[in-house]
């Protein structure tokens, strides 16, 4: 609870060691709050794992010379200190620089909530790779029993754009850490979802750092590896496929569907038990 409000600011508070200081109130009435950086914790919801050094050079660079312009958000715990919410790469700086407090807006969240404005704040700013994106947004799926219409709400992306970066979680850990890394393009990792077949992925994904294939080469590819994996199969009914293609949007995981006649099946892969339950509660 802010200071100043409540029974709570009468009574001498031991448990903090600096108190905050009032500094100015932004248009949303949201007091601006000088705080003690060593009282501010990560947040453990930050989906980003990756913090370039130029970056914070730079950002570092910008505070030393014009000071912190954007305030922090941060939360109350109960022993007294403050949970980052967002601003993560201008506490670190702010760290770097030794400084002694930095301005934050404190206020409420719960832990889906703090997930999401550190979502929100890295995409807005483009910092976060595709994998830890993917890993954010399947967080909310399946944690916190969001839609994948949901998310994409929340986050302000389309829903076909969720659940296609969902689905490279399903590619094989070393392309997924290659993407992350900038070894591959996005455009590259999609294309490689087209293949069902794990060690054809890695023949094709093994190919692509040899020669420096382009997203189109790599496509090309990954047609000609299925047309070699279905030779002598029936060429399968277009309408079937755009019906995969459609489901695996959806469910943001892989859908293959045979029919033979008026019957036929639809296989729908998942890959933890949290995924399982998650698709259950797509279809139900």
């Amino acid at each position: 609870m802010p200071l100043g409000k409540g029974l709570s600011s009468l009574l001498p508070q031991t448990n903090r060691k600096i108190i905050r200081r009032e500094t100015g109130i932004i248009e949303d009435n949201s007091r601006i709050w000088h705080i003690p950086i060593s009282q501010i914790v990560p947040n453990p919801e930050q989906p980003r794992q990756v913090f370039s050094h130029q970056e914070l050079e730079d950002l570092v660079s910008s505070i030393k010379q014009h000071g912190i312009i954007q305030p922090l958000t941060v939360s109350e715990k109960d022993d007294g200190g403050y949970e980052l919410i967002a601003g993560e790469r201008r506490l670190r700086s702010a760290q770097i620089l030794g400084l002694e407090t930095v301005p934050a807006i404190v206020r409420s969240a719960t832990q889906q909530e703090k997930l999401e404005l550190a979502l929100i704040e890295n995409i807005q700013r483009q910092n976060l790779n595709p994998i830890e994106e993917a890993f954010a947004y399947s967080r909310l799926l399946v944690e916190f029993n969001l839609t994948q219409e949901e998310v994409s709400v929340r986050v302000g992306k389309n829903r076909s754009t969720v659940a296609n970066l969902v689905r490279l979680l399903s590619l094989p850990e070393n392309i997924q850490k290659a993407l992350a890394d900038g070894k591959i393009s996005l455009g590259q990792s999609k294309a490689l979802l087209g293949l069902e077949d794990k060690k054809t992925q890695a023949e094709v994904f093994a190919s692509m750092l040899g020669q420096k294939m382009t997203v189109r080469e790599v496509e090309e590819a990954v047609t000609i590896k299925k047309q070699q994996s279905h030779k002598g199969l029936v060429r399968r009914d277009p309408n079937i496929l755009a019906a995969e293609q459609l489901l695996a949007e959806h469910l943001g995981t892989k859908v293959h569907i045979t029919q033979k006649g008026g019957r036929g099946k639809i296989e729908i892969e998942f890959y933890s038990t949290e995924e399982f339950k998650k698709i259950l509660n797509e279809l139900t």
